[in-house]
């Protein structure tokens, strides 16, 4: 059973910085793309960034290009979202998830299976 916990979530002034794990349970963790996505209060789950099995490809969304940074390290089976310069736009809960396929890399949320339980970024004015 493949367990994904997020950590490194918290409360930041606008303009600082947050750094998020995902660590990872199971061998085959190196064989999977990670990705991130978040969810504020009454808004749907978005997409914010994806790695994928080797660390190789990226994406972000529009809204954290720039700001954001995706990383893997697969001897550590974990995952690492880098924030810098955050917005109050960008309070909401953070999650990791694995999709349901070995190197399948996708932004789609509905592509992913696996989910931790949330990581809470609220980021003040």
């Amino acid at each position: 059973q493949v367990q994904l916990v997020e950590s490194g979530g918290g409360l930041v002034q606008a303009g600082g910085s947050l750094r998020l794990s995902c660590a990872a349970s199971g061998r085959t963790f190196s064989t999977y793309a990670v990705g991130w996505f978040r969810q504020a209060p009454g808004r749907e789950r978005e997409f914010v960034a994806a790695i994928s099995w080797s660390g190789g490809n990226t994406d972000y969304a529009d809204s954290v290009k720039g700001r954001f940074t995706i990383s893997r390290d697969n001897a550590k089976n974990t995952v690492y979202l880098q924030m810098n310069s955050l917005k109050p736009e960008d309070t909401a809960v953070y999650y990791c998830a694995r999709p349901h396929a070995t190197y399948l890399y996708t932004v789609t949320v509905t592509d992913y299976d696996y989910w931790g339980q949330g990581t809470q970024v609220t980021v003040s004015s």
